[in-house]
């Protein structure tokens, strides 16, 4: 009986299709097919696919010029071939291939060869595949990723705010542990409106400050005669500050919404020392509600980073010394 496999090789404008059934013994005969991209192109090529009775897809991970492709595959051609009356377990089944595991000799590209090569490896099982999640969860991912390029950005301004603030020769940062927390916030927010007083930036930090209110004026001393420019580009600094924030709250209601119904999940990784509610959120979209793809809890534990260390000197455990 025929096993019909595509392999896909994909860029950015087009993909370079080769189908071969690979029951058949000796040399693989390819039929090779080219479309373009484009969403119309894209549905072409489940309709062919279908057409051609092809069981399984593999393709390589190009960049996020994939995505596409595989999300178009996944709702059309998946669905339609696990309705046949010959469907088989490995119906539908889409690989996504690792690009390193996929290398011609010495590097070189060249299309039809590399899709060909890529169907091969994969009925060779010399491929390393890639974990795709399913929509659902692919949506959870872009939300939490998302909201860590964003925690990004609020360290990088941060950082950026305190090299302005020691250009202008203003020490803040050396007497409060959080130049983005809440006495920080407001110093800055008065200067960057035009207050040159020291006395009076200094008299708006909380109560509970460490740092004296002469330490404080001290540090803030410069702000009599502080250049209007880094005013400005205190005033730009807090309002991105703001923005980002704002952006922040929003997708962690997004992600509590799309997870509502793993609350009983969050909680539980949640009371996880050193874990809290965020933490659960980026663990449950990166592996899953099951976790099913891990083989065990222990594996799990590891790739989250919460195992028990296993030290040893001189062969014997840390833990019995």
């Amino acid at each position: 009986m025929p096993y019909r496999i595509a392999g896909i090789d994909v860029h950015k404008k087009m993909l370079a299709v080769v189908v071969a059934d690979v029951a058949v013994e000796g040399e693989y005969d390819f039929e090779r097919r080219q479309f373009s991209t484009s969403p119309d192109q894209l549905r072409m090529l489940t309709e062919w696919l279908v057409e051609q009775k092809i069981q399984e897809v593999v393709m390589e991970s190009t960049a996020q010029y994939w995505k596409p492709v595989w999300q178009t595959l996944e709702r059309y051609w998946k669905a339609e071939c696990q309705k046949w009356e010959d469907a088989t377990p490995m119906s539908g089944t889409l690989h996504l291939a690792q690009a390193q595991s996929n290398r011609g000799p010495r590097g070189r590209k060249k299309d039809f060869a590399d899709a060909e090569r890529l169907l091969k490896r994969l009925v060779a099982q010399e491929l390393i595949l890639s974990f795709v999640p399913d929509t659902e969860q692919r949506l959870w991912r872009t939300v939490m990723r998302r909201k860590y390029q964003l925690t990004c950005d609020r360290v990088r301004l941060q950082n950026q705010l305190e090299a302005l603030l020691e250009e202008a020769q203003l020490k803040l940062s050396s007497l409060v542990s959080d130049l983005l927390g809440t006495s920080a916030r407001r110093m800055l927010k008065a200067l960057a409106e035009g207050e040159t007083n020291p006395a009076v930036l200094a008299a708006l930090a909380d109560h509970r400050l460490r740092a004296t209110h002469q330490q404080l004026c001290d540090a803030l001393g410069a702000s009599t005669e502080l250049n209007h420019v880094y005013r400005q580009l205190v005033k730009m600094a807090l309002e991105e500050l703001q923005l980002i924030e704002q952006q922040m709250n929003r997708l962690d209601q997004e992600i509590a919404s799309l997870l509502n119904q793993h609350q009983d999940a969050v909680r539980r990784l949640a009371e996880v020392p050193g874990l809290g509610v965020d933490s659960a959120h980026q663990i449950i979209a990166e592996v899953g509600a099951a976790a099913a793809t891990f083989p065990s809890d222990k594996h799990l534990a590891s790739w989250v980073g919460v195992c028990p260390g296993a030290e040893e000197s001189a062969g014997v455990s840390m833990a019995n010394s």
